[in-house]
């Protein structure tokens, strides 16, 4: 029902409509986060020219699109608001090289241990995001210079004009493919405005409330290419120390952000990402960001999903949104502040429809409750804080689940063998979180004088579980009673330090794995 995706596979004419309809919407969001970030709007376009250029151009994901993102912004504005736009241009350079260095050593990988019910609530988050951001654009300013919501009727043409170009965006499709319903859907709501003189706000009525009201007369987006320049700040170990921080928050939420969007695109287009080279790319962006007055960026969820829907496939879509955005800072200006906000407004509410993950509500109603509260979790991390610490958390929540799971997987068969010898049978893993479970498994008290523990359908997986045995050996010989242990790796009965002397070796049928553990590092 929500799948707007009309083609899969890859051509240059997909490619180029795509991207002039990812280029008209990058407009807003750019120059929105620019301000976020507390820098001048320019920074924020000149960061989404060079963040899709480059990233479409030498990343690992074809047909993803990256800029000026909010959730990179909010982490900027602390450095900007005490030591200058400078600092921040050193800071992105440095996220650059972090982000570049991550790549190299091959983290990009570390990607796959996001479970997927973190995987969905990222997605459910960003689309609220999403969504929330966009009701924004229907504030005005008021004569005191505050915003308020729209009243009458230019909430009505508001209203009127999103749902008409939602209804493009959906219907389009069934007549004709050939070209993009959301490009046709924004020129069919420019030309009705302005052809009609309808009351509504365009592009540069938003850039006007943001500026301080002695600068709206004079508001536009054009401008000039972007120039090199080494950031203006002290070469010292004191500016470093100030830049690193915000660095490495930038160089993780900005991977975090794009690993996770590549992973949804592979998801949507059968296709698989390279990671890895993501991250080569992304830090290749942001560090020419640095040298080049942008504030840098990353995979952009919202840009991504328009881009896809729209058939945009190989790396031609990323790099004629780019270039056709710097067209318009260069050359055309005064068309794009013309578009109206309501026809933007209405791509992204499509957007938002289209990357809300629906199959969620069959986890929520399933029986895996502890599935569903991770989705949860996630979903409203991302809402009330940001991406990073949600997926974070996420993670580390479904870590626990997982290890209180398994936990009870840990159970042992018992029986008096033909010696009088009671055997131990475990199945199950041994480690941190299933360690007071195997300690009960035993009667010490009451076993004959020998006993022994099998350990052929089970492992021992960290020191957590060396210790449990160490400390099992320890009280049955307390007891004046003989252990056998049978079937442990060699690094294992290294390990013990009580309990080794108990281990029968069994060349043939001894496993042969390894223990998390710091102990032989």
């Amino acid at each position: 029902m929500f799948d707007l995706i009309t083609s899969k596979d890859s051509n240059v004419k997909n490619d180029v409509l795509s991207g002039i309809t990812v280029a008209l919407a990058l407009v807003p969001e750019a120059v929105a986060f620019a301000f976020v970030a507390g820098v001048e709007p320019m920074i924020g376009l000149y960061a989404a020219f060079m963040m899709g250029l480059i990233t479409s151009a030498i990343g690992g994901r074809p047909g993803m699109i990256s800029g000026a993102t909010g959730a990179m912004a909010v982490v900027m504005v602390a450095l900007v608001a005490q030591h200058g736009v400078q600092y921040l241009f050193a800071a992105v350079i440095l996220a650059g090289l972090l982000q570049i260095m991550c790549g190299i050593f091959k983290l990009g990988k570390f990607i796959r241990l996001v479970p997927y019910p973190v995987m969905l609530g990222f997605v459910n988050g960003l689309a609220i995001v999403i969504f929330l951001a966009q009701l924004g654009q229907f504030k005005v300013t008021n004569a005191a210079g505050e915003l308020q919501w729209m009243e009458g009727t230019l909430l009505y043409w508001m209203l009127g004009l999103v749902a008409l170009t939602m209804a493009i965006i959906y219907l389009l499709p069934k007549l004709t493919k050939a070209v993009p319903a959301s490009l046709v859907a924004i020129v069919t709501v420019t030309l009705l405005v302005h052809g009609l003189d309808l009351e509504a706000r365009t592009v540069i009525d938003f850039v006007r409330d943001l500026l301080p009201a002695d600068q709206r007369d004079t508001a536009t987006l054009a401008g000039e290419l972007p120039s090199f320049a080494i950031p203006m700040v002290p070469f010292t170990w004191e500016t470093f120390m100030i830049v690193l921080p915000t660095s490495v928050i930038l160089c993780l939420v900005g991977l975090i952000e794009s690993l996770l969007t590549l992973s949804l695109i592979d998801e949507m287009t059968d296709t698989r990402g390279r990671g890895n080279k993501e991250c080569v790319g992304q830090g290749v962006a942001n560090t020419v960001n640095g040298f080049f007055g942008g504030m840098g960026g990353c995979a952009m969820i919202g840009q991504s999903m328009i881009n896809i829907n729209s058939g945009g496939r190989g790396r031609l879509s990323g790099i004629t949104a780019a270039v056709v955005l710097l067209g318009f800072i260069l050359f055309a200006a005064p068309l794009i502040e013309m578009i109206p906000l309501a026809a933007l407004v209405g791509v992204m509410f499509v957007v938002v429809i289209a990357t809300f993950e629906w199959a969620s509500f069959r986890i929520i109603r399933g029986v895996n409750k502890e599935d569903a509260f991770v989705l949860f979790l996630v979903t409203g991390v991302t809402v009330i804080a940001d991406l990073a610490i949600a997926v974070v958390v996420g993670v580390i929540v479904s870590a626990l689940v997982f290890a209180w799971k398994h936990a009870r997987h840990i159970e042992a068969k018992s029986h008096i063998d033909n010696d009088g010898w009671k055997v131990y049978e475990l199945d199950g893993p041994l480690f941190f979180g299933s360690v007071s479970h195997f300690k009960d498994l035993f009667d010490i008290a009451n076993d004959p004088q020998d006993v022994v523990i099998d350990f052929k359908d089970s492992r021992i997986w960290d020191s957590s579980g060396i210790d449990a045995l160490d400390t099992l050996a320890d009280k049955y010989e307390e007891q004046g009673k003989k252990l056998h242990i049978r079937h442990i790796s060699d690094e294992c009965r290294s390990l013990l330090r009580k309990a080794d002397k108990f281990v029968e070796i069994n060349v043939v049928e001894d496993p042969r794995y390894r223990v998390a553990t710091d102990k032989l590092a």
